[in-house]
């Protein structure tokens, strides 16, 4: 995923969909706080992406970056040059350290496809923490709240800048399949292309049960950041 589309990953989210980072890095500090009990303050975010969260986080805390996509760290790196990046599968990684928070947010974990990985990301954030530490995570879109056949459009409109992103969602069996149509305009030229995004429909039960197996206390928040709720788990002391 985001491979081509990395270089416009920014300017569909913000410009396009109007996505409030500052917003959501202050809801989920405030979240961090309420709940943490470790004394420390070093904070992961799980597929960073671009960065966007951490450029705000990281006001409130040591903070560090991982990711599977290459393209996306390479962006996330220029924004944040002193901030350490990891590329890696968030259901399998060892950084060899824990944290006091781990989050893991705009719906990003549903890109483990699998209850079966699915639980060994929670559980890989889990060994992660120090006791007391929290880790918050952004779920996907239920089985039962997705609706097939959805048609959705973005659209850039900047003076070197022009992009239509339009997609055409469907269901195959408990995955959530997204191809994602491209036409950009710049002015070195016009070009189009496909991405297909393949993400996890997991239940409520679902993510309750990949945090216990992580050995995690958990709270669900219904509401969250943009309305699909927010998981949040405490590491016991």
């Amino acid at each position: 995923m985001y491979v081509r589309s990395a270089a416009y990953y920014d300017a569909v989210y913000i410009a396009g969909l109007g996505k409030e980072y500052a917003r959501e890095a202050d809801q989920v500090h405030a979240l961090i706080q309420q709940h943490k009990r470790s004394e420390g303050n070093a904070l992961l975010d799980v597929a960073c992406g671009t960065g966007n969260h951490l450029q705000y986080l990281q006001k409130h805390y040591t903070v560090e970056g991982l990711d599977l996509s290459s393209e996306m760290l390479a962006i996330a790196r220029r924004k944040l040059p002193d901030v350490p990046f990891h590329r890696a599968d968030m259901a399998d990684f060892d950084l060899g350290r824990r944290f006091d928070a781990v989050v893991c947010l705009f719906s990003a974990v549903g890109s483990v496809v699998t209850v079966d990985r699915l639980r060994r990301a929670a559980g890989t954030m889990s060994r992660h923490l120090r006791p007391g530490g929290v880790v918050i995570v952004e779920p996907w879109i239920t089985p039962e709240a997705w609706r097939d056949g959805h048609l959705g459009a973005i659209f850039v409109d900047q003076p070197d800048l022009k992009i239509a992103r339009i997609n055409l969602s469907r269901r195959e069996g408990e995955v959530a399949v997204l191809e994602f149509h491209y036409l950009i305009g710049t002015p070195a030229g016009i070009e189009s292309f496909t991405e297909r995004h393949d993400l996890g429909l997991f239940s409520h039960d679902d993510y309750l049960a990949a945090f216990h197996v992580g050995g995690l206390d958990v709270a669900h928040d219904p509401q969250g950041l943009i309305g699909r709720g927010l998981y949040i788990g405490l590491k016991p002391c």
